[in-house]
């Protein structure tokens, strides 16, 4: 598959999940109540930001993909071993397997950055620093977040307590 047609088709499931979030999902499913005095702890704004940014990721694939590619060349190799794809998904439910028993132990943000940082390599990332950088930073920021502004609480292990 070419870059650009692979574009094109996340930008177009990218919109299809904005549309059917903001349209059906958000407003059926995610129940808020009236009284929220801070819109931002409300179960239904995430959601629709997220969806919103989606949409326009999805948009923004679609018009990057106006103008043709001038190589049409295959973005990856074909796969030589078939095998090699049950390796990882069995790697992948090993790896699912040991985080679900590390979380009660080291804490979800451990357990996440863990997780992260080894999805990365089973996968075989063709940028591990960045991986490395996003699976320190992205747990921290989200528990930053939660814990702190939004009060919620998030588990922590029984080793290391996070502040």
């Amino acid at each position: 598959m070419s870059k650009r047609a692979i574009q094109l088709q996340l930008g177009i499931g990218a919109f299809a999940a904005c549309l059917f979030l903001i349209l059906y999902a958000i407003p059926y499913w995610i129940s808020a109540p009236s009284n929220i005095r801070n819109i931002v702890l409300s179960p239904r704004f995430w959601p629709y930001a997220i969806a919103g940014l989606t949409g326009l990721v999805g948009l923004g694939m679609l018009f990057a993909n106006r103008k043709p590619d001038e190589d049409d060349a295959p973005v990856n190799d074909p796969i030589e071993d078939p095998g090699a794809g049950l390796i990882r998904l069995a790697g992948m439910a090993v790896l699912m397997a040991v985080t679900f028993w590390l979380l009660p132990h080291i804490g979800m943000v451990w357990a996440a950055m863990l997780a992260f940082a080894a999805l990365a390599f089973l996968v075989r990332t063709r940028h591990p620093k960045t991986a490395l950088i996003c699976a320190l930073v992205v747990p921290l920021l989200l528990y930053g977040f939660f814990a702190h502004v939004a009060g919620v609480a998030i588990p922590q292990g029984d080793y290391v307590r996070l502040p």
